[in-house]
């Protein structure tokens, strides 16, 4: 016997299954335009990715961190009140090599529109494919793995416990 249709119960999931996307997407979505969405570093991703973007969008914070400003294409945004003590001088960023292991990024030198010097605290960009800066950060004995692509952003408890677990996934992918 063949078939050439779907049966009526197929399609009843196949909507229902959609309407499930929709409504949680909506919410989402409603979420950041009612600037609700609480920013962390475990989010930070998916917050840069909310804003409409050509080129990239990279967010700046100045010398103690107190306040952060968002770039999007190289222009500023307005200020973001959730983005005020986001983050302290304390966050340390790394990069991860196989090889070295976790070394310490120098922090950056950024020039205003007055040319006057300013040190970066902390800066994390997106391109236009949503691909980030592939850095390690560590926060309050937290360290966040920016370097994945399609998941959310793994936590570690320690730099140690973030090199191990890099470590033993470039250790599966060479056998």
């Amino acid at each position: 016997m063949k078939r050439y249709a779907f049966t009526l119960m197929e399609l009843l999931i196949v909507v229902v299954i959609v309407g499930v996307v929709y409504s949680l997407a909506i919410s989402n979505f409603k979420k950041i335009q009612e600037g609700k969405v609480e920013v962390t570093l475990k989010s930070l991703k998916e917050y840069l990715n909310s804003y409409t973007h050509k080129s990239s969008v990279e967010i700046l914070c100045l010398d103690d961190c107190s306040s952060c400003d968002i770039f999007v294409d190289g222009e500023k945004r307005s200020e973001d009140d959730s983005l005020e003590n986001f983050i302290d001088d304390s966050i340390a960023v790394y990069k991860y090599d196989f090889n070295l292991g976790a070394s310490k990024i120098t922090k950056k030198v950024y020039f205003n529109t007055q040319n006057v010097e300013e040190d970066v605290c902390f800066s994390f960009s997106i391109d236009n494919k949503g691909v980030g800066d592939q850095v390690l950060v560590e926060f309050k004995n937290r360290v966040y793995d920016y370097s994945t692509y399609l998941t959310s952003t793994p936590v570690y408890s320690s730099l140690k416990e973030a090199t191990d677990v890099k470590d033993q996934l470039m250790y599966e992918v060479r056998q």
